[in-house]
């Protein structure tokens, strides 16, 4: 039996994360709130309202310090909390306080490299990795084997990933590819593998890029992907505890 075991969101791209016990998914969207905004860096090249590539944003790969972030996305009043372990707590709505957010993020940021500029938004489908709305899908049991080849603690929450599932032989997700899947009362198509990418070798307790998780990937299994993408072909409900059904 596979089964959900953590959900989680990322409601600013790379700046944060936050655990939900359950989310309704809606057809051809990204999950509620995960990259709902995103920080683009000075040098993006983007248009309001339309999706770009990751390479215009402020992210993991780039500054580790970003992965330690926690959020927590008050939907109704629209405002986000961002802790950080070497910063204040902060309290804003991303699309009116946005001098607040890039005061408070700069200090993680190196002083020589491209800096924060602005928050940008995408309602529905989100600033995603791929150029579709995607949800991703880790398994808990490739984590483990990877940590056990490499004899280290590896943290599920350095791949971002919105849906745990437990119960999957390890690398079983990547069989996955090109099948539809039932989650709770939602249904979706898993369209390709995850490509992974600096941002995870840092740990996401303290931002410190502590393990080499690209190199072990690529030593052991000649690739660097971890996790899938997938996309909501049949809105419903997703709780903790739910069972995977492979249709």
């Amino acid at each position: 039996m596979t089964e959900v075991r953590a959900l989680w969101r990322h409601p600013i791209k790379s700046h944060g994360r936050e655990a939900l016990s359950t989310v309704t998914l809606t057809a051809g969207q990204a999950m509620p709130g995960d990259r709902l905004w995103a920080v683009a860096l000075e040098i993006a090249r983007l248009t309001d309202g339309e999706w770009g590539p990751c390479v215009n944003f402020s992210r993991g790969s780039k500054t580790g310090a970003l992965m330690a972030i926690n959020a927590q996305l008050d939907e109704a009043a629209e405002t986000v909390t961002l802790t950080h372990p070497d910063r204040p707590d902060l309290t804003f709505h991303p699309d009116h306080d946005g001098q607040a957010f890039l005061d408070w993020v700069r200090p993680l940021m190196p002083p020589e490299g491209t800096q924060p500029l602005r928050l940008y938004r995408l309602d529905g489908r989100g600033y995603t990795d791929t150029d579709y709305p995607s949800v991703s899908l880790l398994n808990l049991a490739s984590n483990a084997d990877l940590a056990d080849k490499m004899g280290a603690d590896v943290s599920p929450l350095r791949w971002r990933c919105n849906i745990h599932l437990d119960g999957l032989a390890p690398w079983a997700e990547f069989d996955l590819i090109g099948k539809t899947l039932r989650l709770g009362t939602a249904e979706m198509i898993v369209r390709e593998p995850i490509r992974r990418c600096l941002a995870t070798t840092a740990n996401p307790a303290t931002g410190a890029r502590d393990l080499d998780t690209l190199a072990a990937l690529n030593k052991t299994w000649d690739h660097q992907d971890f996790g899938i993408y997938a996309e909501v072909i049949t809105g419903g409900t997703i709780a903790l505890g739910d069972q995977l059904e492979v249709l």
